[in-house]
């Protein structure tokens, strides 16, 4: 039985190949029959899987190659092995996710992010995406490129990439703070300066009545003896908090500096993330609606609570990718992470879907939700035209699957 990296999905294809080069992609597309990839198994629902054949791209690794800023990368390369390999080279990347363990075809894919009020989701450094296509032809696009808004964020619904082409920047360096005792009222009326309060800022709450909970601040340094504020609106700077309760493997705290690719993740690559055996829900609202869907999310705490390990809160700037969480508009993401309880969270899930819906919330595209293409369709307005784009590519529907049908990223068959 193959299931995701939390153990809370089963994948029901009757037939999964190992793809180790461009040469095994082809060759598992070709002949008819339905087919998708499958990355770090990183979602929580059935998004990745077929009636067909699964194509396992874990093992197509590495294939760096740097030219014009950009480096090429294969699909499936974790995150964390790509920064490691441009950090040797005097190189990063804008972000970086929580999980470096997330592969880059995976992430971009489904408009993985990170924070930052200033930072696009992950997707915004991809330039080049090379694909192979319904019929096992390699093919081409580039940023600028008629088609590439709508296969950027392109949720496997239209062949399998093998590689991407990723804008890279020079290194950098940055530390982590943590603040406590932030209260929602100090927060709800500057929310703007919890979320600008470094380059990339997560909260972490229960949604307990009072106070946030923790404040994770990643500040990039010009110096490491850089100094950092020792209070937070009206919160402090608690050298010694764990704002995931003493999980292990969280990247390195209390200030102190280190390379980019060290800092930007919450969790090392060499080791656990975040809790396993969970659940994972997340939903993108406009940050100029932030405060309210907040108030909105804290009026349902009791509900949530028993049911949640913890929420965070993260900000990404607004892009023009057609089925991006932030496409026209800087969002805040409410991310919950549940105990393995599907019944409990597929009960909560609507009610949360419910007070959300005033402020046009837009799903993870991998994570659980409870949208159907209807719901999908009023809050990404470019929905119908990626969909007309995937149908051109793929016209036989090779890459469709129940999930595509179900909320409205393919026409049923």
């Amino acid at each position: 039985m193959t299931r995701n990296w939390a153990g809370t999905y089963d994948y029901t294809a009757p037939r999964i190949v190992a793809a180790w080069s461009e040469a095994d992609v082809i060759r598992a597309v070709a002949g008819d029959g339905p087919v998708h990839a499958l990355g770090t198994r990183h979602s929580f629902t059935d998004l990745p899987d077929t009636s067909g054949t699964l194509i396992d791209l874990a093992g197509l690794e590495g294939g760096f190659a740097l030219r014009d800023g950009e480096v090429r990368v294969a699909a499936g390369t974790r995150y964390g092995v790509l920064a490691t390999w441009l950090d040797e080279r005097g190189l990063a990347l804008h972000n970086l996710g929580s999980l470096p363990h997330i592969s880059v075809a995976g992430a971009t894919a489904t408009g993985t992010h990170g924070s930052g009020d200033a930072n696009g989701v992950l997707t915004t450094a991809v330039r080049g995406i090379r694909f192979v296509d319904a019929d096992g032809e390699v093919r081409e696009v580039r940023s600028g490129d008629p088609d590439f808004a709508a296969l950027a964020v392109g949720v496997g619904a239209y062949g399998v990439v093998v590689s991407l082409d990723i804008e890279t920047r020079p290194s950098y360096r940055m530390r982590q703070d943590v603040y406590r005792d932030v209260s929602w009222d100090a927060a709800l009326g500057a929310l703007d300066t919890v979320t600008g309060a470094g380059y990339s800022v997560s909260v972490f709450t229960r949604w307990e009545p009072r106070t946030v909970g923790f404040v994770w601040v990643k500040s990039r340094l010009d110096a490491d003896d850089d100094p950092v504020p020792d209070a937070l609106l009206d919160g402090v700077l608690d050298i010694d908090a764990e704002p995931l309760g003493g999980l292990a493997d969280v990247t390195r705290l209390r200030g102190e500096p280190g390379p980019w690719m060290l800092r930007l993740p919450h969790f090392r690559l060499d080791g656990t993330p975040s809790f396993g055996d969970e659940i994972q829900s997340e939903y993108f609202v406009p940050r100029s609606a932030a405060p309210a869907a907040l108030r909105a999310m804290l009026a349902l705490g009791d509900v949530i609570r028993p049911l949640l390990f913890v929420s965070e809160l993260r900000t990404a700037s607004a892009d023009e990718l057609w089925l991006s969480p932030a496409f026209g508009q800087d969002v805040l993401a409410i991310h919950f992470t549940w105990h393995n309880d599907p019944v409990g969270v597929a009960a909560v899930l609507p009610r949360i879907e419910e007070a959300l819906a005033p402020f046009g919330a837009r799903p993870h595209w991998g994570k659980r939700h409870a949208f159907d293409r209807a719901a999908i369709e009023r809050v990404h307005p470019r929905l119908s035209d990626a969909r007309a784009v995937f149908e051109r590519i793929d016209p036989r529907g090779r890459f469709v699957n129940a999930h595509l049908e179900r909320v409205g990223l393919r026409e049923q068959r």
